[in-house]
């Protein structure tokens, strides 16, 4: 996933029944690959080291964080050994099951170092990767090692246009694999995940399909010694995107620190920011939002106060959900006016000056806003107080919080517990 696709979120309690699954499968398919191979030998034992290589080389320099693709070039690596039909001009018969067993050993050998300093692969990533490379293995090699495939597509770009329509297929795959397990453990729709899915193959997905084929043509042709020489893009891709996540985990980090002035000023109660941004975060994914939506929602969300600093007297433990709607409109407007001066998108600045409207006038994340800031401001550190915040938000249901919002509110705290609280 792309930087932020996998967001910070209240899960499910336990590991539910879909996850299970799909690790289940993802095991029984590399145990089932690793002893077909055993049982019957390695064949072209040089090709496979040098891909099982490859596979460890890229888990090895994996990145860290919530990414969508943290090891571009073992996901690389993996797909051209799936698609591989000849090695230097020379057919190869190594078949599907032998491509999960190199992938599967060259992802745990891989892993070993990560391991060991506590930061494994996630295990959700590692059964999208045996489950889709099975499938892309699946697809090819018997097509291939029983001729079908050279009768039908021959050599020449009906070949290529095989391979891109097959990676087409496995990148689809491997999204609706994605979306499925974030769905289950989060319960958040599942379209919306699915759509940012997609769209993460506009990304470094389409890169990584686009280096696996190449890898497959190109060793066909070249041998083995295309592998570096076609690697090295990808590698500076990698390095590319790691620095701009970067950047963006930097902007972030800038706006949850501007976010928090109000905390170290003593108008709002430590982590109230952290708690309405988190909360709202999962309410959003609830009612359907996905990509810039929940972004500018998150950046509105830690700023949504940030007017308070303009007070000569602060509100009483910065609780703005029981002042005047007067007052709450003027703070907020205060809020806008100080957002639009820090560079953030203007969208953000929107939302905040438009929180404390009344919601039949309001943008779908001023009502998430409104809404979770007054739970948190309300609830307290006990479920009767949350109760109580509910009871509150139902009953401001004709006018300032927008009964679809409470619900999904709702929904999302039934799944985090009573409370439902995000620590600060």
């Amino acid at each position: 996933m792309t930087e932020g696709s996998t967001p910070a979120v209240l899960r499910v309690p336990g590991t539910p029944l879909v996850v299970v699954a799909v690790h289940g499968a993802a095991l029984v398919v590399a145990v089932g690959g690793l002893g077909w191979t055993l049982r019957g030998g390695v064949a072209e034992p040089g090709v496979a080291l040098a891909f099982g290589v490859l596979v460890a080389v890229g888990e090895l320099v994996r990145r860290g964080g919530r990414l969508r693709e943290p090891a571009p070039l073992g996901a690389a690596g993996a797909l051209a050994y799936a698609l591989l039909g000849e090695a230097g001009g020379r057919p190869t018969s190594h078949g599907a099951a032998q491509v999960v067993a190199v992938v599967a050993a060259g992802v745990l050998v891989g892993a070993v170092p990560h391991l060991a300093r506590g930061r494994g692969p996630e295990p959700d990533q590692v059964a999208r990767r045996i489950l889709t490379v099975a499938f892309a293995a699946v697809c090819f090699q018997p097509l291939y090692n029983t001729g079908v495939l050279a009768a039908t597509a021959g050599h020449g770009p009906f070949h290529a246009l095989f391979l891109l329509l097959l990676l087409l297929l496995t990148a689809l795959c491997d999204a609706v694999l994605a979306a499925l397990l974030l769905h289950a453990r989060t319960r958040y729709p599942y379209a919306p995940l699915l759509r940012d899915e997609l769209r993460a193959l506009l990304g470094i997905g389409s890169a990584v399909c686009a280096t696996g084929a190449v890898i497959a043509l190109a060793v066909a042709v070249a041998g083995l010694w295309a592998l570096p020489v076609f690697c090295v893009p990808l590698l500076l891709t990698q390095l590319a995107f790691g620095r701009y996540a970067s950047v963006r985990r930097t902007y972030r980090q800038t706006i949850a620190s501007l976010a928090r002035s109000t905390e170290v000023a003593g108008y709002t109660p430590a982590g109230h920011a952290h708690r309405v941004a988190v909360l709202s975060k999962a309410v959003g994914r609830e009612l359907g939002l996905s990509g810039e939506e929940l972004t500018v929602l998150e950046y509105a969300a830690l700023m949504h106060d940030i007017g308070q600093l303009s007070l000569v007297d602060p509100v009483p433990e910065g609780a703005t959900a029981l002042l005047p709607a007067d007052e709450q409109r003027r703070i907020a407007l205060l809020g806008g006016a100080v957002v639009r001066q820090t560079g953030v998108p203007a969208a953000v600045a929107v939302v905040v000056e438009r929180q404390a409207d009344p919601y039949r006038e309001q943008p779908l994340a001023a009502r998430i806003v409104r809404a979770v800031n007054a739970y948190d401001d309300l609830s307290g550190e006990t479920a009767q107080g949350a109760l109580r915040a509910l009871e509150h938000l139902r009953l401001g249901t004709a006018r300032d919080y927008h009964p679809a919002v409470v619900e999904s509110l709702v929904r999302v705290l039934a799944r985090g517990g009573v409370a439902g609280r995000v620590p600060g």
